[in-house]
Order: structure tokens, then C-alpha cells, then sequence
């Protein structure tokens, strides 16, 4: 079963939904799925070197009054799905663009899922700049890629224009908030749903490639 996951790694709602993704998988181990991970970036206007934190919470938010009431929602939904975030680390609002090209050379060598995990967690609970090339060769390395490697990439034009036009392309079909679950290319979900909210469509899915199985 094919998964296409439109995101992006400052958001926390699709930390959460990755995390009940998997627990929906891991309750039906039946399910053979391959993940893949696509860009969306919710400030696409961001200055490569990001923005303060507390400059960002402003324009956003209009004051961090308003911005801890929806952080602490967050919070204590996370902890239901087993993240501890800590949004009181955070001192800049990255650009994501190269996070995104990160995460695409991840899944051009076989498996973007760990690099994808570790950039959620160094972000939202260890309050890294996932926005300084530096810290993501950092991050990539942790994760299992090679470090050096990664900053001759994170130096280069390579992936740019791919990941801007994913993320325009997402936009031109109707996405304008993540996460995004696109099964078998045809059923979207939108949004972190519970795990249970899956399993009918699983089932769905299931039925539907017995149907299309050739007969023996």
C-alpha cells in the first residue's frame, strides 16, 4: 500500500499524525505499506536564516499569550502518541526548504522515515535550528546518512527546484494544510486522526486490490 505523506517538519500536528499513522500500521501488521514523505512548506516565504522565535510567535500569533494556550492543546495531545514537546526550546522559526531537500536525498537512498523522525525531534523537543545547514548535516549523520556527504549536498542547487515545485504542485490540488495522507494515489486524508480513524480505510484498500488480483 502506497502512502504519500504531504508535510512539514515545523508543523506539530503532522509529528502527531506521523506518530498515529504508525500506531494504525502497527495494529494492523498485516498492512504492507512504503511511506513517502513530500514537501509543504507552511512559511514558504521564510528568509533562509529563519526568524526569532519570539518575532514569529508575534506576527503569528499576535503575542505569546494566545500562541502558549494553542502550544500547550498541542502538548498535551502529543503526549497521548508518546512525543514530549518542548516548545520553550525553540529560539528561531526555520526556513524548511532544505530540511525538504534533505528528506528527498533520504528518500532517493532508500528510506526517509529515520531522517524525517529526527528532524521532528530535534526540532520540536530539542529546540534545534533545523533551518542551519550545519545542524542538519548534524541530524542526517545521527540518523544514520553520511554527515560529509550530506554538507557537499546542503551546498548545492541540487533538489531546490524539486522540492518548490512539489510544494507548489501540492497547493495547485487542493492542499493548503498539513498533514496530508494520500493512499493508492486516490483516497486523501486530511489532518492528525486518530489511528482508528484508518482501519475502515485499510480495509477498503484491502478489498479493493483482492478484487484486482488476477484469478489463479
Amino acid at each position: 500500500m502506497r502512502i504519500d505523506v504531504v508535510s512539514d517538519v515545523i508543523c506539530p500536528w503532522c509529528y502527531i499524525g506521523k506518530r498515529r499513522l504508525a500506531s494504525a500500521l502497527q495494529e494492523r501488521p498485516e498492512v504492507e505499506a512504503e511511506i513517502l514523505w513530500h514537501p509543504f512548506q507552511l512559511n514558504p516565504d521564510m528568509p533562509p536564516e529563519g526568524m526569532a522565535r519570539e518575532c514569529y510567535i508575534a506576527a503569528k500569533f499576535g503575542g505569546g499569550q494566545h500562541a502558549s494556550r494553542i502550544y500547550q492543546n498541542v502538548t498535551d495531545v502529543g503526549a497521548t502518541v508518546g512525543i514530549s514537546f518542548h516548545f520553550e526550546r525553540i529560539q528561531v522559526t526555520p526556513s524548511t526548504r532544505d530540511a525538504h531537500r534533505l528528506i528527498r536525498r533520504a528518500t532517493e537512498s532508500g528510506d526517509a522515515d529515520p531522517v524525517v523522525e529526527a528532524l521532528f525531534n530535534a526540532y520540536f523537543i530539542e529546540g534545534r535550528d533545523i533551518g542551519d545547514r550545519a545542524t542538519l548535516a548534524e541530524i542526517a549523520q545521527e540518523a544514520g546518512l553520511d554527515g560529509d556527504e550530506t554538507t557537499r549536498f546542503l551546498a548545492s542547487p541540487d533538489g531546490v527546484e524539486e522540492v518548490v515545485a512539489e510544494d507548489m504542485s501540492a497547493r495547485r490540488i487542493g492542499i493548503n494544510a498539513v498533514p496530508c495522507f494520500i493512499f493508492e494515489r486516490k483516497y486523501v486524508v486530511s489532518g492528525a486522526q486518530e489511528a482508528e480513524f484508518f482501519f475502515p480505510l485499510f480495509d477498503l484498500l484491502k478489498t479493493e486490490q483482492a478484487a484486482a488480483a488476477p484469478a489463479d
